[in-house]
């Protein structure tokens, strides 16, 4: 690659713009319903080096692109103009197929708890997904087996969260695990706590919805608020609860204790948005939201807390995954460093 095309140092980081000038052409179009949204991260390195889309798709994904100092492997990451972004052309590429062994919480051979890093599938969604979570689970436990012991570990996902999504969640070893936690997970039993940042100010409040599928943009949502109710709610509709404390005040925006009683595909991003306020990093969810729009590299939410029965000792057992650190920093941006956090 002709690295001059990014007005560069030598072999250290390149400086793209900062801030990204505002002509049309170097802007990639804004989300829908904001006439002046962030544009992708693929978008910014492509204006500022004259890459294809493809060969900037491909440096973000191979982890050569820096977002306020955090690496982001996500073309689609919605980034403001006064981010700063940087290239490291010489940065290895990650090695594929890899959890740290910090990310493995607990292991025994019922249950492994693991800390999940932004950007990787909880599990396969097509045939051809690689490197999601369950199988790099799977690679670590292999790697951390003892020397001359080789077996291929079970490992049956019970929960999820979304691709951005931050923090702790329990895999199963065994069928027997499996049942056990999935009932836990019925009964409501389960401790889930999550951390949030989402624009505006924040009420605590708990919300009890019936969520659809399609409530009638193309969009989950929760019967009766994107469209006026006729009738019966639909039968695949599914009641969603989530309570939501309010943390501290930020600028122009709130940190927020969510606890889930459900754990429906997107809940906590529905629920904030219909509340109006949409998580700060938001992509979808925000189509209505009137307010500015605070950038940041993905939608800031963080599985926080994880308690659960063991399934097999019966033991409390009970998970704290720490601030990924592009939550932290955009907590610090927003005038939110000191915040005491719940442990």
């Amino acid at each position: 690659m002709d690295t001059g095309a990014l007005g560069g140092r030598g072999g250290g980081a390149q400086r793209i713009v900062r801030p990204m000038k505002r002509a049309a052409p170097t802007r990639a179009p804004a989300p829908a319903g904001s006439p002046d949204g962030p544009t992708t991260l693929a978008a910014r390195v492509r204006a500022a080096t004259g890459l294809s889309w493809q060969k900037a798709r491909t440096l973000i994904e191979r982890g050569k692109a820096d977002v306020d100092g955090v690496v982001i492997r996500d073309p689609a990451a919605r980034v403001g103009d006064e981010a700063e972004v940087a290239l490291h052309l010489e940065r290895p590429r990650p090695s594929a197929g890899v959890l740290s062994p910090s990310r493995i919480l607990y292991a025994d051979r019922d249950v492994v708890v693991v800390d999940k890093p932004a950007g990787v599938m909880t599990v396969p969604f097509d045939a051809g997904d690689r490197d999601t979570l369950d199988a790099l689970t799977r690679a670590a436990l292999r790697r951390m087996a003892p020397p001359g012991e080789r077996y291929d570990p079970e490992v049956g996902a019970v929960q999820r969260l979304d691709k951005p999504t931050t923090g702790v969640l329990v895999f199963a070893r065994t069928v027997a695990a499996k049942k056990h936690l999935s009932a836990q997970l019925r009964e409501h039993s389960v401790e889930r706590v999550y951390l949030a940042i989402a624009h505006g100010a924040c009420q605590t409040a708990t919300h009890d919805t019936l969520l659809l599928a399609d409530r009638g943009d193309g969009l989950r949502g929760s019967y009766g608020h994107f469209r006026r109710p006729k009738g019966p709610a639909p039968k695949d509709a599914r009641r969603a609860v989530t309570h939501v404390e309010a943390l501290a005040p930020l600028a122009d925006a709130s940190l927020v204790v969510c606890r889930l009683e459900t754990g429906r595909q997107h809940q906590i991003r529905i629920h904030l948005s219909e509340a109006g306020n949409p998580l700060v990093g938001e992509a979808v969810y925000i189509r209505r939201f009137p307010g500015r729009r605070i950038e940041a590299p993905r939608p800031m939410l963080h599985a926080r807390v994880l308690g659960f029965v063991h399934p097999r000792t019966e033991a409390p057992m009970r998970f704290v995954s720490e601030l990924p650190e592009d939550f932290a920093a955009t907590l610090r941006r927003l005038g939110g460093e000191g915040v005491e956090l719940p442990a």
